[in-house]
């Protein structure tokens, strides 16, 4: 109870206090908070600070500081008003600074708190820079400092235009200087007979560069030229010292903030420094297992390089995420803006990449082909050339580049010829339909010795015949032979399909597929006489009569 009895009494005294009209917000404010930071405007005159002074609820600081400014030049302009008429009165628990009966600028309690001084004091440095600036207005307005003024800014001019010619007259000597060392000793860059830069395009780009340097000093003499001559003259001083700052002001707002990064900048070097030992250290371990000198059970070699890429991106991702906030302007909006802007472009564009991505890479883990096999993807079928995170690049046997998106192949079937082929063997199968007159085991003979007789065939795993159906004609026979070449699959067909044709042509079995509707006059029979009619060749002309599968000849005509 005391301490609420306290707390009100203060309060009531506060607002109780007598405060002059144009201070009371603007100390209050300090009084409650004086931590707060207020804004104060300078007040110039002839482009030279006098002060800074504060604002009220009911006047800004520009607009006190602008009216300040108005006054003093009143003052300064009207040469009856010595500066020995400026004083201060105290009034109402202000002082104020007046010159004769002009009032100039009033000081509230607020303002000596703000500067941390007593109203007294305050108000005396004020009134000196104040009698200062009125006597250096009326100076820097009288004939003979003006004259001097224009004698100096006709200087400067001339010492410009000097200068100006001689930056155009040394930039144009080097220029040719330069050109001719360049015609003499540069000549053109290539790799062997590739050009890769020709002569006229390095002289170009030197001429655009000499051309930039020489624009930059006539701009830097012209700035330096306005600067100088605007400030000779006090009306207007202040564009000159605006002048300087538009361009000092960014050349030091930079190497402030430099300045302010050197930590950040130190620790990203280093950092990078680190990151870069690991990758490479990351890199020799898994060249060591593509290549055999270091092994992990159930790894394979070729895993090596998919999962190196793997590792580096996600090493890669980890150095981002911690280096981000030391990275200069990484907490600034505009360089989020444009971090959200990439990701949602990155995430809207990139669906189908990105998932073409991670098929690649279940692609190669599991195995499913490698480079060099013979496969059939879809409808594709193709030696596999190149295989990326993206796509792969299959080779047809019409010699066509079949281009597959790796998602397409994740979500497919993917038949290999290859990956048994160099252990087991392929086997090649074909189909024949013949005759129930004709004995089962003639044919499969037969069969027998046109596998035989295919060049490419392996003899061992032995060639089989399987008996895939009886139909309402014909039995289905089905001839399958070993080989270890993929590759010659369409050639092996060939070659197997003729010795087929020309066995059975041999022993005068018809073959009755595809299609049978009753027996002809004569069978559907090739006879030897006609095996090799133009254009066949001639050299298997004098063949003979091939054995059984016992060495017994083999039956020729049917029954």
């Amino acid at each position: 109870m005391p301490v609420i009895i306290t707390l009100v009494g203060v309060i009531l005294l506060t607002l109780s206090a007598p405060l002059p009209a144009s201070a009371q917000p603007a100390a209050a404010a300090v009084d409650q908070a004086p931590d707060l930071e207020i804004d104060t405007v300078p007040v110039r005159i002839d482009g030279r600070t006098l002060f800074r002074v504060r604002g009220v609820s009911s006047l800004d600081a520009a607009t006190r500081a602008r009216a300040i400014e108005e006054r003093i030049e009143a003052v300064a302009a009207d040469r009856a008003i010595g500066v020995d008429a400026l004083q201060i009165i105290e009034s109402d628990g202000l002082l104020r600074i007046v010159a004769g009966t002009r009032p100039i600028m009033g000081i509230a309690p607020g303002d000596a708190r703000l500067e941390q001084v007593v109203p007294a004091t305050l108000a005396a440095t004020h009134v000196d820079r104040i009698r200062r600036a009125i006597v250096d207005y009326r100076a820097d307005r009288s004939q003979a400092v003006l004259q001097a003024a224009v004698l100096r800014t006709a200087g400067a001019a001339l010492l410009a235009i000097v200068m100006a010619g001689l930056v155009v007259y040394a930039t144009f000597r080097i220029a040719r200087v330069a050109d001719g060392h360049l015609r003499r000793k540069i000549g053109k860059v290539g790799i062997k007979n590739y050009e890769l830069v020709r002569e006229e395009q390095v002289r170009d780009v030197f001429r655009g560069l000499l051309r930039a340097v020489g624009g930059l000093v006539l701009l830097a003499i012209a700035l330096a030229f306005l600067s100088y001559s605007l400030g000779q003259f006090p009306w207007t001083r202040g564009t000159s010292v605006g002048l300087v700052s538009l361009i000092t002001g960014p050349l030091q707002t930079m190497a402030q903030g430099v300045v302010r990064q050197i930590p950040n900048l130190i620790f990203l070097a280093i950092f990078f420094v680190v990151v870069r030992f690991i990758l490479r250290l990351t890199r020799l371990l898994f060249e060591g297992i593509g290549r055999g000198f270091v092994t992990f059970a159930n790894f394979e070699p070729e895993w090596a390089i998919p999962t190196y890429k793997i590792a580096r991106l996600a090493i890669v991702a980890f150095a981002i995420i911690v280096a981000y906030p030391y990275i200069p302007g990484s907490d600034s909006d505009a360089f989020k803006g444009v971090s959200l802007f990439v990701g949602i472009l990155f995430s809207l564009g990139s669906s189908s990449a990105i998932a073409n991505f991670i098929a690649g890479y279940s692609l190669t883990y599991r195995r499913a082909f490698k480079i060099g096999d013979r496969v059939k993807i879809g409808d594709h079928l193709g030696d596999v050339t190149e295989q990326k995170l993206q796509v792969t690049r299959l080779r047809s046997p019409k010699n066509e580049e079949i281009v597959i998106p790796n998602a397409q192949i994740l979500n497919g079937e993917v038949v290999n010829y290859s990956s048994l082929a160099r252990t087991q063997g392929l086997i090649l199968h074909t189909e024949v339909g013949i005759g129930y007159e004709t004995p089962w085991r003639q044919v499969e003979a037969m069969l027998m010795i046109a596998a035989d007789a295919t060049p490419g065939v392996l003899r061992e795993p032995r060639p089989f015949v399987l008996q895939k159906g009886l139909g309402g004609f014909a039995v289905t026979y089905e001839l399958n032979a070993y080989c270890d070449t993929p590759q010659a699959m369409a050639a092996l067909y060939t070659a197997l399909h003729r010795q087929v044709l020309d066995v059975f042509n041999q022993y005068g079995v018809q073959i009755m597929t595809p299609a049978y509707e009753g027996d002809p006059a004569s069978p559907k029979i090739v006879p030897p006489s006609l095996w090799h009619l133009s254009p066949a060749p001639l050299a298997a002309a004098g063949s003979t009569m091939p054995a059984g599968a016992n060495g017994e000849p083999m039956p020729t005509s049917r029954t």
